[in-house]
This record gives C-alpha cells, sequence and structure tokens, in this order.
C-alpha cells in the first residue's frame, strides 16, 4: 500500500462517548461492557445507518 493511500483511510476512534452513555436497564438495549466488542458493534451500526441515509436519500436501493 503506497503512502498517499494509506493517509485517504478515515480512522473511526474509540467511541469513548457511546460507550459510557450506554443504557444500563434498558429492555430494548443490550449493555455491552466490553469495549473491542463495543466499538465492533458501533462500527456495524454505524455502517448500517450510513448505508441506511444514502438508500433514503436516493430513493432506491444500491446493489
Amino acid at each position: 500500500m503506497s503512502r498517499g493511500m494509506a493517509q485517504k483511510h478515515i480512522k473511526i476512534k474509540f467511541p469513548l462517548w457511546q460507550f459510557l452513555n450506554q443504557p444500563l436497564f434498558s429492555p430494548t438495549t443490550r449493555l455491552v461492557l466490553n469495549p473491542n466488542l463495543f466499538a465492533t458493534l458501533y462500527r456495524i451500526q454505524l455502517l448500517e445507518r450510513c448505508l441506511a441515509k444514502e438508500y433514503n436519500s436516493k430513493g432506491r436501493r444500491c446493489n
């Protein structure tokens, strides 16, 4: 991988605020105490939200 290409990647830092503000006694959301698992799940949910936003803005689904 060239140096110029590596600089284009955006690194998502650990979502500390979201980790600390998890609902403790919510029946709808699961409390995740493992920081690595939380970061992975957060990134997946972020990607899903971004794809849904793109889907809604274009009015059709991308293949």
